[in-house]
């Protein structure tokens, strides 16, 4: 059984502890006695504040034991020593430095102890936008591009998370490492590669400032506004390569042509542009082009169409 003299009360204080074992006793001065430290004996109440920039902020320093001046240090609100309280407080009406690190201090007959409060002041985004680097308007197919997420004047940083939507889908997700506690303004990149089946599709991307359990809750939460993809594609044709069809029977074949933007069709038969064919006699059949074209290319095909007797057997 060991026996220590608490720091700051008149009684012996008499602790048991196993050799290695941690020991900690809650008043006393912030000092270290055969390996065991005493605690301060000053109790801040929120211990810990996270106020909006230009808010109020309130924090109670208090203590139980005789002392002969108790006070708080800081860049703003100081407060003078007392010695006829137990409880002082620090108070600021509108809270704008950005870095502050108020001190509750205590004196006795046995010197000073101190506890430093911790303050996050932060501020939400004046703006969170999305946009394409280096690139406006449609995209093309299978080319990869780059979208970045702007977010203006935010602090702190570094409990700020980027989350990047498609729909309503969750497709990234950045955190930032800036330990400034100033305003600054960050961009979160995401690259993607569209297909066409991306065309229409809306991005968006969020700003939240998470700053714990003693932060706003729920946490605060910007949005871009959604940013409309459109794909563009060269194209192509979906088209037999031979077809069959009785004399004068209508010719009922289904050939279609896809591409964005829309592409024009024309049919062509001996390099001379004609019209889609509908009823033909034996002597019109043979190979027809059709080509497609968009402002991405044209895409040809060659179709041979066979016009058959009206007694003959048609294999479509």
């Amino acid at each position: 059984m060991a026996t220590f003299l608490h720091p700051l009360e008149p009684h012996p204080l008499k602790v048991v502890v196993r050799f290695g074992d941690p020991v900690s006793v809650k008043c006393g001065m912030s000092t270290e006695h055969y390996g065991i430290r005493w605690e301060a004996c000053l109790e801040l109440s929120p211990p810990k504040v996270v106020v909006r920039y230009g808010d109020p902020v309130t924090v109670n320093c208090s203590t139980s034991i005789e002392h002969i001046g108790m006070g708080w240090e800081a860049t703003v609100g100081a407060v003078d020593m007392r010695d006829d309280v137990n409880v002082i407080t620090w108070t600021v009406p509108a809270l704008t430095d950005w870095v502050t690190e108020p001190i509750c201090f205590i004196n006795t007959d046995d010197g000073q102890d101190n506890k430093t409060l911790s303050v996050i002041v932060y501020k939400t985004p004046d703006s969170v936008s999305i946009s394409y680097v280096n690139h406006t308007g449609p995209v093309m197919e299978e080319t990869q591009y780059q979208l970045q997420c702007d977010i203006k004047n935010i602090a702190p940083v570094q409990y700020l998370t980027v989350r990047w939507y498609k729909g309503q889908t969750l497709v990234d997700s950045q955190t930032f490492t800036n330990d400034s506690r100033t305003p600054a303004s960050v961009s979160a990149p995401l690259l993607i590669t569209p297909s066409r089946a991306d065309d229409g599709a809306q991005y968006r991307c969020e700003a939240e400032l998470d700053l714990g359990a003693e932060g706003p809750q729920p946490p605060p939460v910007e949005m871009s506004e959604t940013l409309n993809m459109t794909v563009h594609y060269a194209p192509e044709i979906d088209c037999p390569s031979e077809y069959e069809v009785r004399e004068q029977e209508e010719v009922n074949i289904s050939c279609t042509a896809v591409g964005s933007p829309t592409p024009e069709i024309s049919w062509s038969k001996d390099g001379k542009r004609v019209d889609r064919p509908n009823h033909l006699s034996r002597e019109d059949g043979g190979s027809f082009t059709i080509n497609a074209t968009n402002k991405h290319g044209t895409k040809e095909h060659v179709l041979k169409i066979n016009v058959l007797c009206e007694s003959s057997s048609v294999h479509n």
